[in-house]
């Protein structure tokens, strides 16, 4: 593991690390699931965290086994409105929806000269961080769209170093999903999970909530 030393800079998730929209996608895929007659159930609930759209969709139709009953312009249809009634909810947010303790991580990395980055699946980060109005924090976001693979694959947060000019190694990598942890230690990153420890066993370094995430316990972990 990296001594603290070492590290330059921090690439977020965003839902559930920065603010609670994974409650969103939730509402907006169970609108859709019901359209459909698929049943709304846990694994359903948990499989969709961390992931994008197209693999949420089809996670969603697999479940009923009907993924080859709608054709690739049905699936685009059916995302699309999905994501249509995703930004409709979203757009409630204000920055009182920024997760607990997250102003104080964020300001206290700025203040030690820390970059940070934006990992996440989420095409719609950019207008979530604004009305959040937390964008400033930010060198860059990852275009979901621009990387070959999403989640549990490495891209995005590779692409998350890359926009910080830095290398893997030098990089904290934040998330709440075992897709994304696994996205960060294939990237070659540092990997804080929030959230069940058990269900994100495979984090180098792990808070319960964000809250209890703080620059010094970050600080702490890797120099033990």
């Amino acid at each position: 593991m990296a001594n603290f030393d070492t590290i330059k800079g921090f690439a977020f998730d965003l839902d559930g690390v920065l603010a609670d929209t994974a409650r969103f996608h939730s509402q907006a895929w169970r609108q859709i699931a019901d359209e459909l007659d698929i049943p709304w159930t846990e694994a359903l609930e948990s499989g969709i965290k961390g992931i994008d759209r197209m693999s949420s969709l089809m996670l969603i139709l697999n479940s009923k086994g009907v993924a080859d009953n709608y054709s690739d312009e049905e699936k685009e249809a059916l995302a699309k409105r999905k994501n249509d009634h995703y930004k409709e909810l979203i757009s409630t947010l204000t920055p009182d929806d920024v997760l607990p303790g997250m102003h104080e991580f964020l300001a206290d990395l700025k203040a030690n000269d820390l970059k940070m980055s934006i990992a996440s699946a989420s095409k719609n980060a950019p207008f979530i961080l604004d009305k959040l109005q937390i964008s400033d924090y930010f060198v860059g976001v990852v275009d979901p769209s621009k990387v070959k693979q999403g989640k549990p694959a490495p891209d995005i947060f590779a692409e998350a170093a890359k926009i910080l000019n830095l290398p893997p190694e030098q990089v904290v990598g934040l998330e709440d999903s075992e897709a994304g942890i696994t996205s960060i230690n294939d990237a070659g990153e540092i990997s804080v999970g929030i959230g069940d420890a058990l269900q994100l066993h495979a984090a180098k370094i792990n808070f319960p909530s964000t809250k209890d995430v703080t620059l010094a316990q970050i600080k702490a972990h890797l120099n033990w």
